[in-house]
């Protein structure tokens, strides 16, 4: 199943509102691969873009934070380096046990489901922060 992007998702900061999206480009990428049977073909490329890419999204966002003050930087910062180490955890999986329908499943729930949850109740105060202040 898809994860769509909606405005629901958008916390009003633009570089980051298309940062978000284009890990969900990717992670449907994936899903779509998944369906055509190619997803384990996917799965690694998927898996160093979305390392990559969030490495360098959280960079700008916690540097966005700093600069603007954000009283929560330290424990957003804590969820990012969760995020790292569950998508380092998947791709250890991946290289010791191979491609596989469970690794599709695991990057699926453990990444697509935290950066969906995160966007909607960490991010967005963020930029609630940035609207109020």
């Amino acid at each position: 199943m898809a994860i769509n992007w909606n405005d629901s998702l958008e916390t009003g900061i633009p570089e980051i509102d298309n940062q978000h999206k284009e890990m969900f480009v990717r992670i449907n990428q994936l899903l779509d691969a998944c369906h055509q049977g190619r997803g384990q073909e996917t799965l690694g490329d998927v898996l160093n873009f979305l390392e990559d890419y969030a490495r360098r999204h959280f960079m700008d966002e916690e540097a966005l934070m700093a600069a603007k003050g954000y009283p929560e930087l330290a424990s957003h910062r804590e969820m990012h380096r969760e995020f790292m180490a569950n998508v380092a955890e998947v791709k250890r999986r991946f290289q010791e046990e191979g491609p596989g329908v469970h690794i599709v499943v695991i990057t699926n729930r453990v990444i697509a489901g935290w950066l969906n949850t995160h966007i909607r109740r960490v991010d967005k105060k963020f930029g609630e922060f940035l609207r109020n202040n």
